[in-house]
């Protein structure tokens, strides 16, 4: 469980560019409630800080568009995004309560096959951005965690940066599936 000093310091240090696993519930529609960011209040959520699990941290590539997040609203996105579709995989499974982050930061880029092609002639700012992550890992107090990829492109940084952690790969939540089908394939990754 992670206490509330550290849940505090964690949302000042990488609150606006990470977050967890956990949304509030959809209603009738599936991107419903997906800025509702009160379930990530400790003092609204009683339940939050046992839910959290920094032992398992789910990794996408870069921000999209350069936006000055809220804290944690990184993976919260309202409807504009294909975020509801982690949300939809990832409840009731081991994930759900994990740490949110990007494997580079301050690089926003919509297409990432720019931004893989931009990191192949700057191996150096993949190689900070895995010390910054690094130090992101201890900061949330991961002993031993699960990397989750969202996608090919970080599992190949996670894999080629990381070897001494686990690593597994699921689709990207982008990718053009239904949300059912999506599940199941991060279903896959669990066992």
């Amino acid at each position: 469980m992670i206490t509330k000093e550290k849940f505090c310091f964690i949302k000042k240090k990488y609150g606006r560019v990470a977050s967890w696993a956990i949304w509030a519930h959809e209603d009738k529609e599936p991107k419903s409630n997906m800025g509702d960011l009160t379930v990530l209040d400790p003092e609204i959520n009683k339940n939050l800080l046992s839910e959290l699990n920094p032992n398992v941290v789910l990794v996408a590539l870069n921000f999209s568009e350069d936006v000055n997040h809220k804290p944690f609203e990184n993976f919260h996105a309202g409807g504009k995004f294909q975020d509801y579709k982690t949300r939809y995989a990832l409840r009731d499974s081991p994930y759900w309560g994990g740490y949110m982050t990007d494997i580079i930061k301050n690089q926003p880029e919509k297409n990432s096959d720019e931004l893989v092609k931009y990191l192949k002639t700057h191996p150096d700012e993949v190689q900070s951005n895995v010390e910054s992550f690094r130090q992101e890992l201890r900061d949330i107090g991961a002993k031993k965690p699960r990397l989750v990829s969202f996608g090919n492109d970080v599992y190949d940084i996670l894999k080629r940066n990381l070897p001494e952690f686990e690593i597994v790969k699921i689709p990207h939540y982008a990718h053009f599936i239904s949300k059912e089908k999506y599940r199941e394939e991060v279903k896959q990754s669990v066992s």
